[in-house]
């Protein structure tokens, strides 16, 4: 393994244009991760490699270095949200300096499913009304994590595929630094119920072998349409301008002028605008996620 000193020189900040690659992003979001954990002396770890990560785990003192103090509290205290904090880490298992430690998905600095338990779990994200607002919802409702939108496919059958969050019927996919949306063979949309009703197939982004670029879009717009009452929300970056045009085309290409008012984008820099100021804070300190102008 690294030395410790010598894995964060790897981290050092790079130079961010207006928008950056999911590779200079995750650099910048686990240098910044790294100076966190020192400055604030938090229980931490170092992955191998060319690209090291930081991982927290949480300290004899009770505190997560990913999650916001109040957020993480408020996960503890709900059985279904702490559950999520068990999502193992495609890492498998480690060495690691503390037997009872094996490394969680959630612990990742980068992860974007902790950046999103730690604005949605946090006990004061309704106190102004500005984020229910925001996102059209009630500001009575509370967040489901890994969430099940059964879309129906051909012969009857049910898809199970999970999506990272529904919010009083919006639906969310939250990313970061993750390299795309995903494809899928022409085959795999085709057993959706219905697809071609909601896209004009010939619009779809294609990948040069011929299957259908930003698939987790596509299957979040079909979940929205499969229910009147549910809209779907892409929850990103506003560094990543690459994942923002990938929504665009995905957006192109769907017939319904009515229906695409209950498709969103929202970027977290625009998001963080309507948070308490602390967890505004804690999002610029530890992920450089700056609340955007108005």
């Amino acid at each position: 393994m690294f030395a410790y000193d010598d894995a964060v020189s790897v981290l050092a900040f790079p130079t961010r244009p207006a928008g950056c690659s999911a590779t200079a992003l995750h650099r910048d979001l686990n240098a910044r991760a790294a100076l966190y954990a020192r400055k604030h002396a938090l229980l931490h770890e170092l992955s191998t490699g060319r690209a090291p990560s930081v991982l927290f785990g949480e300290d004899a003192d009770g505190r997560h270095g990913n999650f916001h103090p109040a957020s993480y509290r408020a996960i503890l205290s709900d059985p279904c949200w702490r559950a999520r904090l068990r999502k193992a880490h495609t890492a498998g298992r480690r060495a690691l300096p503390r037997a009872d430690w094996r490394w969680r998905e959630l612990d990742c600095a980068a992860s974007s499913d902790a950046l999103l338990m730690n604005i949605f779990c946090h006990p004061q994200l309704y106190r102004t009304g500005a984020v229910a607002a925001l996102l059209g919802v009630s500001p009575a409702s509370r967040p489901q994590f890994g969430v099940h939108p059964r879309l129906p496919r051909e012969r009857g059958l049910i898809d199970t595929t999970e999506m990272d969050m529904e919010l009083d019927g919006l639906l969310v996919e939250a990313k970061l630094t993750e390299g795309d949306f995903q494809t899928a063979r022409p085959t795999l949309l085709a057993r959706f119920t219905g697809w071609a009703d909601v896209f004009e197939p010939d619009a779809l982004p294609r990948t040069p072998s011929g299957a259908y670029a930003s698939y987790q879009l596509l299957r979040g717009v079909l979940a929205a349409a499969a229910s009147p009452d549910r809209s779907f929300c892409v929850l990103l970056d506003a560094r990543r301008v690459d994942l923002i045009t990938q929504w665009h085309a995905v957006m192109a290409a769907v017939r319904s002028v009515a229906f695409r008012t209950r498709l969103k984008l929202l970027t977290w820099q625009e998001l963080a605008r309507a948070l308490p100021g602390g967890l505004r804070q804690y999002l610029a300190e530890k992920y450089g996620i700056v609340a955007a102008s108005s």
